[in-house]
């Protein structure tokens, strides 16, 4: 099936789409390369196809020197998307095969190993005479996955396309548009669409515009996309996201087993010790061997995606693992005690494995919540911490300290890292984390305005008052000339009223 519908097709089972071209060896240009043909199997229950083989280009053999680069929403855009939704109906799109009708500014070529194709297709397409060494010559003529330009040409096809109808690139965040007139907008991931809508009208007239190009997939309920589920209540408006099932696949995938007893820490905690001063002792546990080190990489790139989205409380731990500026704990120089952690993490996983968090409907006005961890990781550094969340305007700006706090919702951005720069005392750590989650905050406020809620000053709560009198100017720093490099741009944004912040 994806040999015929990559070519011209097979009679009775599947249409071709004319992406591939057999030829002979010698009509290839001797000056262009041919890459290998990579096969990719998958299994998706939530396709029309579910099972489901790929013939990919191998990407890494490919002489394409231009730009390659393809803006796409990302996790934040999303969640806000879903805010933004979450008191009006959505829906949710999929266009099959959209790298596979985006005509080629060159052709590539790519040679196939005989041994692979089925005999219907060789004789079906006559390919005998054209193998060579083993292999049949392919000229590919359309975007085919594996190219690197095919997402690139794909999606500037499908924004001229959308812009013919009225649709619209949101002018700061990639992956957001908005129809001129009707008010309809959605997030494009790849080829996933998440669309807010007020008349079904509307999501026709989109949907007309895409089947005239592409096959297209939709689900009225918006209960999936990108792999999330998607619990939709209009009623309390709620919406709970979560990633069942995927944190059993993963145990499954790395033959971890469970717990003999409930993990509910995700990482080590060390006691305090009141009067002394607090101590790294280096890790000098044993090295971890390649392979551990392959499979903890692993670990840590399947567990980084579900914690951003649905799992906050693993970023710290995952963080310390996996973070390149932590000296005793790269990936690189995995020991023992690297892998202990992991394995504590994963227990945790195995003890909470459907994590969901809920967003409910809001102003969609931005609150930050910062604050930072002094001398708290080896190497003399400092650990930032932040949350992100929509809530109302508030009365006052700033706010008084036994004012009401803003209602409380889920988090769209959960922030945890290591501050870059060795500090000096406990409110330049909180400066600097005011610093780094007003650099979000900037970013996030140009997304919601995209979207069509324009922003007050962003209040941002922090429980430093040092920290916060120097952010707003009325506390004079005298010896830190670290704080003028590094930090003082939270002031200036402070002065033009992008931001409020406030003590609590």
């Amino acid at each position: 099936m994806e040999l015929g519908r990559l070519a011209q097709g097979v009679p009775g089972l599947v249409e071709g789409t004319d992406t591939i071209r057999f030829i002979p060896h010698s009509a290839k240009p001797t000056d262009r390369i041919s890459s290998y043909c990579r096969t990719v199997c998958s299994i998706n229950m939530n396709k029309a196809e579910t099972h489901r083989v790929r013939l990919t280009y191998g990407g890494d053999r490919s002489d394409y020197e231009y730009e390659v680069s393809t803006p796409t929403a990302d996790t934040t855009t999303v969640k806000l998307h879903f805010n933004a939704i979450v008191s009006t109906p959505g829906v949710t799109l999929d266009i099959k095969n959209v790298y596979l009708n985006t005509p080629l500014d060159r052709h590539e070529y790519m040679h196939i190993p005989v041994a692979i194709i089925p005999p219907s297709i060789i004789d079906h397409y006559n390919l005998l005479p054209l193998v060579v060494n083993g292999h049949v010559m392919v000229e590919i003529v359309k975007g085919i996955y594996g190219l690197p330009q095919a997402g690139i040409l794909a999606k500037k096809l499908l924004d001229e396309r959308l812009l013919q109808k009225g649709y619209k690139k949101a002018d700061q965040t990639p992956g957001l548009y908005r129809h001129h007139s009707s008010g309809l907008q959605f997030t494009l991931w790849v080829d996933d669409f998440s669309i807010l809508y007020t008349k079904t009208s509307d999501v026709d007239d989109l949907l007309a515009l895409l089947r005239q190009h592409y096959e297209v997939t939709t689900d009225w309920t918006g209960s999936k996309y990108l792999g999330l589920t998607l619990a939709w209540d209009y009623i309390h408006r709620t919406v709970d996201i979560s990633m069942l099932g995927y944190i059993h696949r993963l145990l499954e995938r790395f033959t971890h087993p469970l717990p003999t007893r409930p993990q509910h820490s995700p990482h080590a905690w060390t006691a305090p010790s009141y009067g002394s001063p607090d101590t790294f002792e280096p890790d000098d546990s044993p090295a971890a061997s390649s392979t551990q080190i392959k499979r903890l990489q692993q670990i840590i790139g399947c567990l980084l995606f579900y914690a951003r989205m649905v799992d906050m409380t693993m970023l710290v731990a995952i963080n310390t693992i996996a973070s390149q500026q932590s000296i005793a704990s790269q990936q690189s120089k995995a020991t023992e005690s690297t892998i202990a952690a992991t394995t504590q993490l994963l227990n945790y996983c195995a003890t909470h494995p459907d994590a969901a968090v809920r967003f409910s409907a809001s102003d969609m006005i931005l609150h930050i919540v910062s604050d930072a961890s002094y001398l708290s990781v080896s190497g003399a550094r400092s650990r930032l911490g932040g949350y992100f969340f929509l809530s109302h305007t508030l009365a006052k700006s700033p706010p008084d300290p036994d004012d009401p706090a803003p209602t409380f919702n889920g988090p769209i951005l959960v922030n945890s890292a290591i501050l870059p720069a060795v500090v000096s005392s406990a409110a330049e750590a909180e400066l600097g984390a005011l610093f780094y989650n007003a650099k979000d905050g900037a970013m996030l406020r140009n997304t919601l305005e995209d979207m069509g809620f324009p922003q007050p000053a962003t209040p941002i709560q922090a429980d430093n008052e040092c920290a916060v009198g120097l952010a707003n100017g009325t506390v004079k720093q005298k010896r830190s000339k670290a704080i003028d490099m590094r930090f003082y741009w939270v002031r200036d944004r402070v002065k033009q009223g992008q931001f409020v912040i406030y003590w609590r």
